[in-house]
């Protein structure tokens, strides 16, 4: 099992990544991207049982980006760990790339759900575990959330359907940083004290910052050790454009791109933050 300080320097490079892909395209979604980076590094470096070299082993755990927009987070914690060549990523959403402005399972390596439609990731999810059971299988089935998408019914459709089957090796993660393309997510459309919701749904909840690695590592390590008959959600706190001085709680940032002056800045920080990481962890 990986340590805190490896996950936080996992978490800098993925942010990294997030920022060379969507300047590279002059396109994409670097604000939740960033935001999501925390809890797949934690995922991704301590957790999930994969292999690269066979992404279709068929009990391996199994992660659903339903917030599709996000796929530069995922594509880059991906490429990192191997199941695609790094550099593949600045070509991200250009003509004849196999990295789309949304996560398809038949391109890419590594991908288990092809999403984007908001609200249905976590309904492919919830089959996922069911068919886990059905056949057996130990394996886990994470799913990361935005908040905006909890407007979409579907969401809790499914979350009454993991319920009452008690999909207790479910786990969802909800992106709370309180902001969409829109604007404040309350403001748009309040989704209200998604914990309490969630609750009403008899899901077991969680809540910590999920920016920060040692709050998550505790949350899921309580999963991972639980003794729960329920799915779990991960009311994870947030910051928008986490990482990016410029961005951080500012909505604009949810499908801009950076102009050149700006990607610069933003490397620059990016780049020092994982530079400081390593000095402090070697």
């Amino acid at each position: 099992m990986q340590n805190v300080d490896s996950i936080e320097i996992l978490a800098a490079k993925i942010r990294r990544w997030v920022i060379e892909e969507v300047y590279s395209a002059k396109s994409g979604h670097p604000g939740g991207s960033l935001s999501c980076a925390d809890f797949l590094a934690c995922v991704y470096e301590r957790y999930l049982n994969f292999d690269a070299n066979h992404p279709e082993m068929i009990d391996r755990d199994r992660v659903v980006l339903s917030k599709g927009h996000c796929a530069p987070a995922l594509y880059a914690v991906l490429a990192l760990k191997d199941y695609f060549p790094l550099e593949d990523l600045k070509t991200f959403r250009k003509i004849d790339s196999y990295l789309q402005g949304h996560p398809c399972m038949k391109h890419v390596s590594g991908v288990d759900m092809s999403t984007g439609s908001l609200g249905q990731g976590i309904s492919a999810a919830v089959g996922m575990a069911l068919a886990s059971r059905a056949e057996k299988y130990d394996n886990w089935v994470y799913v990361i959330l935005g908040d905006g998408e909890l407007q979409e019914g579907q969401v809790w459709e499914a979350s009454m359907c993991a319920a009452h089957y008690g999909l207790n090796r479910l786990v969802a993660f909800v992106d709370l940083n309180g902001l969409q393309i829109d604007g404040n997510t309350q403001m748009v459309m309040n989704v209200g004290d998604v914990a309490k919701k969630f609750k009403a749904f008899d899901w077991n909840v969680l809540s910590c910052n999920g920016n920060d690695i040692s709050e998550l590592t505790m949350v899921l390590d309580t999963i991972h050790m639980a003794k729960t008959d329920k799915p779990t959600v991960i009311v994870g706190h947030t910051v928008k454009g986490k990482g990016v001085s410029f961005m951080e709680g500012q909505y604009q940032w949810h499908g801009s791109t950076p102009n050149q002056e700006q990607y610069e800045m933003a490397v620059l920080e990016l780049d020092a933050k994982i530079k400081e990481l390593g000095k402090c962890h070697e």
